[in-house]
């Protein structure tokens, strides 16, 4: 006699996330096969060459790697009591890719550290900086992720759609759709080549290109499960809430400035209050994408754009 199974232990294959799946494994990259020799090439002569980045300057690149590096080794721990609760099938197909990734995403980092950051600095004959010192995080950043990390972990000791809502918004939505995503903006803008004061590292560029590739899908896969939660019932004023009162921490990151110069009419790269500004707008458009009933999650190539931002 054949089993009968229930419509739900099957893949869906038109389900959103059994495509964020497929589409993941059909785009794998991997973080050992980018050229970072150009990135020491060039790091090396841009330090020789242009008057006014010094090692101060050389921090404030350190800065925004930093930042990332560590975010991604956290965003790897956290996720998952995510994936621990999750039943539907091709929910947990979309979060076995989304864990391999955000590994991924961390190798990346520590490889850029070990490879570029540590050879130029052996090069030039100065310390060995450390990319999980203190001093690279500002009290914003580690409140950001702590909550994040309290969030998922809430999960395994009360699963409620109203903590999974919760979680979405710290994780999917705030720390990847609108930090990942402004940092993703200013990094790849300030070391694309659009600054002579700054140095153009190609293979940096690379990997937030492929970074950004994979965030776009797991943004994308948290906004359609809030969607999916305000339709069974969650009250949109609970993600509204949630991210509202993050925003400001995402704007205490974005504008930290502690390895900036004093004088604005010496500081190079975006604008100051440019990043902030880009955070907001991501924001909002995130909300209105969520919470409006009529719209569309828009597709991955759309969520991670960076042209004409």
């Amino acid at each position: 006699m054949a089993t009968e199974y229930a419509p739900s232990d099957v893949m869906d294959r038109d389900s959103r996330s059994n495509r964020y799946y497929r589409n993941a494994v059909e785009r794998h990259w991997d973080p050992g096969e980018i050229d970072l020799e150009t990135d020491v090439e060039n790091l090396l002569t841009h330090i020789d060459t242009t008057e006014g980045y010094d090692q101060g300057s050389w921090a404030g690149t350190l800065s925004g790697i930093a930042k990332f590096g560590a975010g991604e080794d956290a965003v790897t721990e956290d996720l998952a009591p995510l994936a621990t609760v999750l039943e539907d099938i091709d929910d947990q197909l979309f979060l076995t890719t989304q864990l391999y990734e955000e590994a991924k995403h961390a190798d990346f980092f520590d490889r850029y550290w070990r490879e570029v950051v540590w050879t130029v600095e052996d090069e030039l004959g100065w310390e060995r900086s450390n990319p999980r010192d203190d001093k690279w995080f500002n009290e914003p950043y580690v409140e950001l992720f702590d909550r994040n990390k309290k969030a998922q972990f809430r999960l395994l000791e009360e699963d409620t759609p109203e903590n999974r809502a919760v979680a979405y918004c710290h994780y999917h939505l705030t720390v990847e759709g609108i930090l990942a995503q402004t940092g993703y903006y200013g990094m790849q803008t300030s070391y694309g080549g659009e600054f002579e004061e700054l140095p153009y590292l190609p293979g940096l560029v690379e990997g937030f290109t492929n970074i950004r590739s994979d965030e776009g899908r797991h943004v994308g896969f948290g906004m359609n499960q809030l969607k999916k939660l305000i339709a069974d019932g969650v009250d949109p004023e609970l993600i509204e809430d949630t991210v509202t009162e993050l925003i400001p921490l995402v704007q205490g990151i974005t504008e930290d400035n502690r390895y900036q110069p004093d004088d604005p009419d010496e500081r190079v790269g975006l604008e100051d209050g440019e990043l902030a500004a880009y955070a907001v707008e991501k924001h909002t458009d995130r909300m209105q994408q969520i919470t409006d009933a009529a719209a569309d999650i828009p597709d991955v190539d759309d969520l991670v754009a960076l042209e004409g931002d």
